[in-house]
């Protein structure tokens, strides 16, 4: 039935089929139509940061960014959702058109620059959702807010979501917000994290509970890099670490249509890039920050991949755009 579905929605444009699904979704989610996505998956439960996932597949940010389908994801079986990224203030993002298909290479190129509506927006519709699940807020910064200024957005974000979230995934890795990926480097990371687990401290003793940081990195950043973020964490104490983002790499779809197109690709030729890091990260943090690898998981082999690399826990994007919710209980059963 989804390949019926996917069919008609990829000969309309990319962003129109995302809206229509996640206003569709939005509609669905908790009333008696669920059996149109809904799945029964076996639990194969996984502790990690101090949380217990019924199983390791989660759905990443992105998908869901103002977290107003959170009920029909959790009815096709994921063991977690991640909504995101969202920030202080409602934005409508960069120009369109700004998502583009390449479906000979199962890929996507995005330019979306956080588009939301805004924490405030989220919040209510995370009180709102009846999921009991394990839940990811993924935050960031508005684009008119200067790069020096940059944690406080991230402040604000993660006071409103605190109370609401599993656990709070700090994006500084997207390609299309101007200056992001400055602050996954140096002093500025250091100091960005060391504010928000400050921030963290103060929450957890508000609310009598710990809520897990994440951080979420590109695949773009060199072993050295690699190694030095991995430093950076641990000095930080942060719980744990998503890799990766969508790439700017061409190198693997240059020569299709779109191919060249501004913004993040993911998808399968972002996979042994991401791969990669997982396995470098591993190393460097030697078992001390569990890894979430995501990119290019689009079958139970490439999920495994990751897994065997290093990573805890697995999440999906636009493997679960092009297979539909059956990817999701077909990595789950080879578990």
């Amino acid at each position: 039935m989804y390949n019926i579905l996917r069919s008609l929605l990829f000969t309309q444009d990319a962003e129109w089929s995302h809206e229509f699904t996640i206003n569709t979704l939005k509609k669905l989610g908790g009333t008696g139509f669920d059996f149109l996505y809904q799945q029964t998956l076996r639990d194969k439960p996984v502790e990690c940061f101090g949380l217990q996932f019924k199983n390791p597949v989660g759905l990443a940010a992105g998908l869901d960014k103002n977290g107003e389908c959170i009920d029909a994801f959790a009815a096709m079986g994921f063991g977690f959702i991640e909504v995101g990224t969202v920030t202080p203030r409602p934005q409508p993002g960069n120009d369109k058109p700004r998502i583009f298909r390449l479906p000979e290479a199962h890929a996507i190129i995005n330019r979306m620059g956080f588009n939301n509506h805004g924490v405030d927006y989220l919040v209510e519709n995370v009180k709102a959702a009846k999921y009991d699940g394990i839940l990811g807020i993924n935050i960031g910064k508005n684009k008119d807010t200067p790069e020096e200024n940059a944690k406080d957005d991230y402040l604000h974000c993660l006071d409103k979501v605190y109370e609401h979230a599993s656990y709070v995934t700090v994006n500084i890795s997207s390609p299309n917000t101007p200056g992001l990926r400055n602050l996954q480097y140096g002093d500025a990371l250091n100091e960005l994290l060391g504010s928000i687990k400050e921030r963290q401290g103060e929450l957890a003793q508000q609310y009598h509970k710990q809520v897990p940081i994440l951080v979420k990195i590109a695949p773009d950043m060199s072993d050295e890099e690699t190694q030095q973020v991995a430093e950076t964490l641990i000095a930080n104490q942060i719980e744990g670490v998503i890799a990766t983002n969508t790439t700017l790499a061409r190198d693997k779809v240059a020569h299709l249509q779109h191919g060249n197109e501004m913004g993040g690709l993911s998808g399968v030729p972002v996979r042994q890039q991401s791969t990669h890091v997982v396995r470098t990260l591993k190393q460097a943090l030697e078992g001390k920050i569990p890894v979430v690898g995501v990119g290019g998981i689009n079958s139970a082999e490439s999920a495994r991949e990751k897994l065997d690399a290093g990573a805890k826990l697995v999440q999906v994007y636009t493997g679960f755009i092009y297979r539909g919710p059956k990817l999701v209980k077909e990595i789950v059963n080879s578990l």
